[in-house]
């Protein structure tokens, strides 16, 4: 039997898209970008108010991997909140909040020194003079709906903008909202083995 050749794409999903290939009414899909292989789909969602990766594969066994919370696959992501958090909210979302009745799993948190070298957000974030913003890198090994924003929340400190930065071992680099890239072997292999 010949071995299957998958394809795996790693996109920039920009702000105000939705992470599937058919949408609502109004709304910008994964098929206004690309074009992409009708067989891959989106491995994992990013909220449509959010932005960064995300990997499009036709590998189903990969998508299984990096999906299924035992794995606890790791997802980076740079988040915009109001106000700057002080210690006791970055302990809290390091060793976990209740989010929906239930506690999340430990995360690597911390606050940015500076701004990230973000590409602007089309439309930008509301400018209040009065409510400082920081940033903050989350790590988080589980997926829960609105995860991210549930826990900033939860901690006082809502979130304006949400960037995914890494998946596992894969990061933004120098693509821009609605770039892609076909991943290299190297990286495939990293993915399926980390």
């Amino acid at each position: 039997m010949a071995p299957v050749n998958h394809t795996y794409i790693l996109f920039y999903k920009p702000f105000n898209v939705l992470s599937q290939f058919t949408g609502e009414a109004g709304k910008l899909t994964l098929a206004d970008f690309g074009p992409f292989p009708k067989s891959v789909y989106a491995a994992g969602r990013l909220d449509y108010d959010s932005e960064g990766l995300l990997i499009l594969t036709d590998d189903n066994q990969l998508k299984h991997a990096l999906l299924e919370p035992k794995f606890e696959h790791p997802r980076t992501y740079l988040v915009q909140v109001e106000r700057i958090p002080n210690d006791d909210a970055m302990e809290r979302l390091r060793t976990g909040v209740i989010v929906n009745g239930k506690a999340t799993k430990p995360t690597a948190a911390s606050v940015c020194a500076e701004e990230p070298p973000l590409p602007p957000r089309d439309p930008p974030i509301r400018f209040r003079k009065n409510v400082p913003t920081a940033w903050i890198e989350l790590t988080l090994r589980e997926g829960r709906n609105r995860q991210v924003r549930k826990m900033t929340a939860a901690v006082g400190h809502p979130t304006l903008r949400l960037v995914r930065t890494k998946i596992g071992a894969l990061g933004i680099g120098t693509l821009r909202p609605g770039d892609m890239r076909r991943l290299s072997q190297e990286e495939i292999r990293q993915l399926q083995h980390e």
